[in-house]
């Protein structure tokens, strides 16, 4: 039966429960639903939006979990619905439908499972099914029929299609290209090969799995020494390696962007997870490019062509719900963002027309793990076939087949059908029992393998490989009782990965999943005879394939095409419009302000990230290098960077692989890296419409070769990459819309110390200049620019590198300096040129100019010299070094001109050349680059946030004052990073389902001398911990339960209806010798429990952000006087710390002065109160100062390298002074003790 309960807000939600809930049981769930009522009704009448009845949804699968942990029996799916005035209300048809009224029939699907289909005729079944399998694939399979002497089944051919794809084959890559009737000596994959061959520099693996290893430094591993129970945390040095990995989810993203991106972020962390015999993912990347979203009237270069009739989705539409989609995966899996890119580009010259109408979506990626697991091994008859993760659905059928094709090529049910639904909170649990396998002193993993394309087909055969191996399907898990066997083999489900385990330690991992919720199946066995079947529960074989069978030897792909001269039209300018020119270029969305994107994505997650996108006191996206820390110590990390440069590529796509390597590398270049260049790998992404037109594919082999050579002769390799050949679009009229060929290079590599990384903000001393440094050796060129591009030209005069042994020379000069500590600030020229470069690295500063002189430049051309995007740099340099410097970069062989000075009294660029003299108003053209940002933002917030961000941005500089005794060092704390040894007072961190940030209050707590132990709700809830010689406690932040039915609301149902749990709990608040803290998620916690504030006679409560959407930033927060244990010595500072959540604004229905206030926001307004917090209330106390709830992190802001900021005179600090407050817990800990 169906019951429909109206809540608060008007929706309804439909519970199906398989019996006759009893009293109570209606009231737990109308306490759950956020006082809700039962309605009696059986059926509703009127208009109402809600899911697709054959999907599932991620919401339904967490409610229904949330009602599980209460103790209920035999719910089965929870949907929420939403009345609307008519049929024709506004609605996403991807993922909902329209309902006339609501009956006991809107879960049911009349829809029997297909049998065992055997294919007669295979090239029907082929077009019907959207396979795309080529003449010579087809062939092959007619060989296999005769082979088996028999017609092969639907599972077997649909499958063979999936894993046999371009998306996953890659046979474009590793065919023969004849250009212009003549063979190529290399495959475009032997080209990429050759740079690891030539350099293999610290590459440990490439090419052999998802993810390259490259090697790291010896580090500290953090984690409890037991992770099937509850345990205290510990500290041991490893041997780590890093990886590498980005991946590009071009079709799904066009087609439904928020699960297409989401999706595509999920994926990408798996292969950084299955990398070996298990690895970690610490931090990711992503890079957004479509057609122009059309934002404002009035920008002339978005009227080169008319606007289509858009397949599926606008490309305003997909800018916002892609970036919200993989935003949403980072948030909640755990995995902040800390670099990323962005470029609208459409162009219609020579009769031909450009555009990303067939999207580009990358997510990428740096994580590290241990050397020992860096390598699968080989498996053995024998070995047990486990499947980690969600249920099997009708999700993501063909879509490997469907991605290699262009966009449209099929029907919209066949696309629509290779569309995934994302559940992070489902892969948190899965990266959890990796993570505690591989964190072991011995792993059990004999192999490991992320569910992608083609499912458990793709993913289970690869994982037995030649071994060969029998699937038992009545194993599997099944969401949707009307799948085929072909749809249970090849469905895409996400959230899932493949295991291979030797059969006696599946016990153990057993404990160590059942505790981490991560639900695991032992599907099969490794058979040893190469061969692969799929076995139904009557014996049937859907698959039954030897191994050599599945992947195939059909005839090498053939790419012939001929060399197409194309020429592109040069821009015409007039340097009296330097103005007009440069509002325009500063509001393209490649080079206008990306805080839409930054303000809504967790950058500080993992208590790790020591470099991300926001710099300054104003806290803007400037930093085009991102840096997290291999560990705590806060020395060794890694760093990644972003380039591309499709626009030059267009024009010379030689030129455009060697700008998009440049770009990544200047980027780069800030960090110092262990061994300068040869710390470097690169990540290379091919885009490209492959057999679209004439020449292109002859142009994709000159760039492939061009990105090869140029690594080549710099010294560094490319591991790891992928390739998408069917970047285009077909619409129902025919015409077919070709994106630009696209390579994006990820770098990266190993950071000596993540505490030199230079920043791009301009530091404001009159006792310093300003030096620029080409690392082109090239004239300077206006082709393929930004600029270019805002006058609607391409341009045929692109700049390249042309001397790669002066790039070097240039990059290693920079990393000295580095390394010396004399930048000062630092900022790559890149989109928008020189002046976009000395104008960002004014922005986030209050005060202060420059004043320049290009004299030294030698150019007469300013627009040429402002707008030009060779590759370099602008540095910053005290002029104490001046002599030094001069005498470093002649010996070095580098050349380089001292271009300004800060002038720290003005807020104007003054720039001279050759008699021209010509102002910028830094404040004014700062609201022009932000401007694009607001009219993004406005699409995604609510309320009118949007245009408060724009007005409030500026006007809210960090702050930050110490009490006079502060003096950062660990010594005056008495605390030491090098303490192995128990002290006695004992802390535990509580987490449930959805926590992730754990491991960084973890961590908080044990430098500031807690033995700190690991507790999961499972211990509670099982009565294996009861917290009795526990003095404090930590409810961690995250989003349990992914937030669904209200931030915490599971959470605390967790506690409220298990008895051992609530026991624990009721316990420990009773004693008067405890301490608790609740942050973020936490705080949520508390609140709801109503920990805090007992006795009020109206409760506090913690509501959704007032702009409706997650909330990240680093700002200032205030200490009030107070009697908070943790807080009170912290009186009167003004301190920044991260803030990171969607459900975080304090409603506070009683007077100020009723509550114990510990933080507040420094600003009453938006965005420095993030939330709209009631008295701009960051955190609340107890009365007796002992239990405290907060919401931003204080736990991710203990070092001076975790804060986006932090005073100059206080930066070589050991530690802040947010470690006070734990010191200060510890404290009163063992006083109470004695």
């Amino acid at each position: 039966m169906i019951l429909f309960f109206k809540t608060q807000s008007k929706s309804v939600i439909a519970t199906e429960a398989d019996h006759k809930l009893t009293d109570d049981e209606v009231s737990e769930l109308c306490w759950l639903y956020g006082d809700a009522t039962l309605l009696k009704d059986e059926k509703l009448d009127g208009y109402y939006v809600g899911p697709r009845r054959e999907m599932i949804t991620p919401w339904s699968t967490n409610a229904v979990e949330i009602t599980q942990n209460m103790g209920f029996k035999g719910i089965s799916r929870i949907e929420e619905y939403f009345p609307v005035d008519s049929k024709d209300a506004d609605h996403d048809p991807m993922l909902q439908r329209m309902y006339d009224g609501l009956d006991q029939k809107i879960f049911t699907v009349d829809h029997e499972p297909e049998p065992i289909k055997h294919v007669d005729d295979i090239e029907k079944y082929n077009e019907e099914e959207g396979l795309a399998l080529s003449e010579d694939e087809i062939a092959y399979l007619h060989k296999i029929e005769k082979e088996n002497g028999r017609p092969l089944t639907d599972s077997e051919i649909f499958g063979f299609a999936q894993i046999n794809s371009e998306h996953c084959r890659h046979k474009i890559f590793g065919g023969q290209f004849i250009i212009d009737g003549k063979p190529m000596e290399s495959s475009l994959f032997n080209l990429i090969k050759k740079t690891t061959k030539e350099h293999p520099n610290k590459i440990l693996s490439a090419y052999a799995d998802n993810v390259a290893f490259a090697q790291g430094p010896v580090i500290e591993q953090f984690a409890p020494a037991d992770q099937s129970t509850a345990d205290y945390f510990r500290i041991k040095d490893i041997e780590s390696v890093i990886s590498l990995k980005a991946e590009t989810h071009n079709f799904p993203t066009t087609v439904e962007p928020f699960n297409g991106a989401a999706t595509g972020t999920g994926g990408e962390i798996r292969d950084r997870m299955g990398g070996g015999t298990g690895s970690w993912p610490i931090a990711g990347t992503a890079v957004y490019m479509t057609s122009y979203p059309r934002l404002d009237g009035g920008r002339k270069w978005e009227d080169v062509l008319p606007v289509r009739k858009w397949l599926y989705q606008s490309p305003e539409q997909i800018l916002i719900k892609a970036s919200n989609g993989a935003s949403d995966f980072g948030n909640k899996f755990g995995q902040p963002l800390i670099t990323g890119s962005l470029l609208t580009f459409e162009h219609q010259e020579n009769g031909e027309k450009y555009a990303y109408d067939k999207v580009i979506m990358l997510a990428g990626g740096v994580g590290y793990g241990t050397k020992r697991d860096c390598l699968k091994k080989e498996p053995q008859k024998g070995n047990k076939v486990v499947v980690v993760g969600g249920d099997n659905y009708r999700i993501g059928l063909g879509g490997g087949s469907v991605s290699s094709v262009d966009t449209g090529r099929y029907s919209n049910g066949i696309e629509l059908n290779a569309v995934q639904r994302a559940n992070p909170e489902m892969q948190k649990r899965d990266y959890n029992l990796v993570r505690a396998l591989t964190e072991e002193d011995s792993n059990p993993v004999v192999s490991i393998h992320d569910h992608g394309s083609a499912g458990h087909l793709n993913c289970l055969s690869e994982l037995v490989g030649e071994c060969g191996g029998s699937i038992d399907m009545t194993k599997l898990p099944i969401g949707d009782k009307t799948l085929s066997a072909k749809e249970i083999i090849a469905n895409e489900s996400q959230e899932r990965m493949g295991i291979l385990i030797d059969e006696k330690y599946l016990d153990h991992v057993k404990k160590i999943a059942d505790r981490e919720r991560a639900p695991m199946y032992v599907v099969g066995e490794t058979t040893g005879d190469a061969h692969f079947s799929f076995v139904q529960g009557d014996g049937k074989r859907p698959f039954d394939l030897d191994v050599a069978q599945m992947f195939g030897h059909t005839p090498k792909t053939v790419m012939k095409d001929e060399t197409v001269e194309r020429h592109y039209a040069n821009v015409e300018y007039d340097p009296a419009n330097i103005d007009e020119y440069l509002n325009n270029v500063l509001q393209l969305e490649a080079v206008a302000c990306k805080d839409w994107l930054t303000n809504k994505v967790d950058r500080s997650v993992t208590g790790k990230v020591a470099r991300q996108q926001c710099q300054g006191q104003i806290q803007l996206p400037l930093s085009d290098c991102g840096v997290v820390a291999l560990d705590y110590r806060g020395k060794a990390g890694i760093a990644t960077a972003l380039g591309h440069a499709p626009q030059v590529g267009l024009a010379n796509p030689a030129a455009g692989s060697v700008m998009s390597v440049a770009e990544s590398l200047t980027n780069i270049v800030w960090a110092p890296l262990a061994d300068g260049m040869k710390s470097l790998s690169l990540s290379a992404n091919w885009m490209w419409p492959c057999r679209s037109q004439k020449g292109e594919d002859a142009r994709l082999y000159t760039a492939v070769k061009a990105l090869s050579d140029f690594c080549i002769a710099i010294g560094v390799n490319v591991p790891t990459g992928k390739d998408s050949l069917s970047l285009s679009q077909q619409y129902p009229n025919g015409e077919k819309i070709i994106s630009p060929g696209t390579v994006i290079v990820t770098s990266g590599g190993e950071v000596s110390d993540i505490r030199k990384v230079v920043s791009p903000v301009l530091v404001n001393d009159k006792n310093s200049s300003l030096y620029h440094i080409d690392f082109s050796f090239d004239s300077q060129r206006l082709g393929g620019s930004a600029f270019a591009q805002s006058l609607g030209k391409v341009g045929d005069d692109v700049p390249t590198v042309k001397n790669p042994d002066y790039f070097v020379d240039c990059f290693n000069a920079i990393q000295e300096l580095v390394n010396r500590g004399w930048i000062m600030a630092g900022h790559d020229i890149s989109a928008g040129g020189l002046i976009t470069t000395l104008l960002e690295m004014c922005f986030a500063n209050t005060d202060g100019g420059i004043n320049v002189n290009l004299h030294d430049l030698d150019s007469t051309d300013i627009i040429k010299t402002l707008f030009a995007e060779n590759p370099g740099v602008v540095i910053q340099v005290s002029d104490k070094h001046k002599d030094e410097l001069k005498k470093f970069l002649d010996e070095a062989g580098v050349g380089f001109a001292k271009i300004g000075y800060p002038v720290p009294s003005s807020r104007e660029i003054t720039v001279v050349n050759y008699g021209y003299e010509h102002s910028f108003d830094i404040d004014a053209l700062r609201d022009v680059w932000y401007k694009t940002s607001y009219l993004l933002d406005e699409k995604q917030s609510f309320n009118g946030m949007a245009r408060k961000r724009f007005l409030n941005y500026k006007k809210q500089p960090i702050e930050m004052k110490f009490h006079p005794s502060f003096k950062g060092s660990f010594k005056s704390y008495g605390i030491s990073p090098d303490r192995r040894k128990p002290s006695g007072v004992k802390a535990a961190i509580i987490r449930e389902k959805g926590t992730n940030g754990e491991r960084e209050m973890a961590y908080s707590l044990y430098l500031a001398g807690f033995d700190v132990k690991d507790v999961m709700m499972t211990d509670l809830i099982s009565g294996r911990e009861t917290l009795e010689d526990i003095n404090m406690i930590v409810f961690c932040g995250g989003f349990s339960n992914s937030d669904v039915l209200g931030s915490a609301k599971g959470w605390a149902g967790a506690f409220l209806y298990n008895p051992k749990a609530k026991e624990a709990l009721d316990k420990f608040y009773s004693r008067e010798d405890t301490l608790s803290l609740g942050i973020c998620n936490g705080c949520q916690l508390m609140i709801e429990l109503n920990l805090i504030n007992p006795d009020h006679t109206h409760r506090a409560h913690l509501t959704h952000n007032v702009s409706r959407k997650f909330e990240s930033s680093f700002l200032g927060v205030t200490i009030p006087q107070n009697n908070s244990v943790m807080f009170g010595s912290l009186s009167g500072d003004k301190l920044g710390l991260w803030v990171a959540h969607g459900e975080g604004r304090f409603y506070l229905p009683e007077p100020e002065d009723h509550y114990n206030v510990i933080a507040k926001y420094n600003y009453a307004e938006y965005p420095g109160n993030p939330n709209g917090s009631d008295y701009n209330v960051a955190g609340i106390c107890s009365a007796d100062g002992r239990h405290l709830a907060m919401m931003p992190h204080l736990e991710r802001a203990i070092f001076p390298w975790q804060q986006a900021w932090y005073p100059h005179d206080h930066i070589d600090d050991d530690v802040t002074p947010w470690i006070e407050a734990f010191v200060n817990a510890r404290k009163w800990i063992e006083k109470t003790m004695k």
